[in-house]
């Protein structure tokens, strides 16, 4: 039975309003859990599961399954799926809201997600800004996004930049709108982002690296000495001397920074 056919029997319908396209080709799952390079001791968590296709692959590979599902209508349907697997535990929640500290404790933990388009980067902030974060992400997402995601300096955007401060991002494969139902109108990609034990660059603290960023992305199309003037109160006169502090040219623009070029320009700023 497939994903449509199990749905209609419950009369149960895919939202639009919660981005729900569900993966169901069989190869795709094996790559993804293949990525994710799960153990019989590794921790999951899924969120959205939602029929269940990938939750089942992951249930072979791993010692503990934790399905966080958004829309409650798909909840009974997978806790009753997985009722005989207690290393599967189904949970109707919202992953932006949940306390993942009392979900999955201190230990290691691995995150697969087929996620929501429109908010996949809501959750890639909730995940890796709040903690407890986890070693390894495997996560299926617009193909535009997983392009922005793995970006390098020239390219970069604050989402890039956001990301890479925390892992490595890497595309590990390109998927075709037929591998999902409903068939989205944008192509997808699966990216493997490997956690840092700890930030590659040195910074104050990542509350002081994030303000400086987010000041000089504030007007991406000026140069650093306009966008970080007005994003930091700072007269264009001090702009340049904290930039040429760090060795950047005023002139540069937010997407051409290196990470270690954004550590080195908070500090500079760090020390007002």
């Amino acid at each position: 039975m497939n994903d449509r056919e199990r749905l209609e029997r419950h009369a149960i319908y895919p939202k639009k309003s919660l981005g729900q396209n569900f993966l169901h080709d069989p190869n795709t799952l094996e790559k993804i859990v293949a990525v994710a390079e799960l153990t019989p001791g590794s921790t999951v968590l899924e969120v959205g599961p939602g029929t269940g296709n990938l939750t089942r692959y992951l249930a072979q590979a791993a010692g503990r399954v934790i399905a966080v599902e958004l829309d409650d209508r798909l909840v009974p349907l997978l806790q009753q799926e997985f009722a005989a697997q207690p290393h599967v535990e189904v949970l109707h929640g919202d992953i932006l809201e949940i306390d993942l500290r009392a979900l999955v404790g201190d230990a290691p933990y691995t995150v697969v997600a087929n996620l929501p388009y429109y908010i996949t980067s809501a959750i890639l902030r909730r995940l890796l800004e709040q903690g407890p974060r986890p070693e390894r992400m495997v996560l299926t997402v617009q193909r535009e996004v997983a392009e922005r995601l793995a970006a390098a300096p020239g390219d970069f955007s604050l989402l890039a930049v956001s990301v890479q401060f925390y892992g490595q991002p890497e595309i590990v494969a390109k998927l075709n709108p037929a591998a999902f139902w409903p068939r989205p109108d944008v192509e997808s990609a699966v990216v493997r982002i490997d956690v840092y034990a700890v930030p590659p660059v040195e910074v104050p603290s990542e509350q002081a690296f994030f303000r400086v960023v987010r000041a000089g992305f504030s007007q991406k199309r000026k140069q650093l000495r306009n966008s970080l003037s007005s994003g930091l109160s700072l007269n264009k006169a001090r702009a340049d001397e904290l930039l040429s502090q760090a060795g950047v040219d005023p002139s540069r623009r937010a997407e051409t920074l290196t990470l270690e070029e954004w550590a080195a320009l908070t500090r500079a700023v760090n020390t007002e």
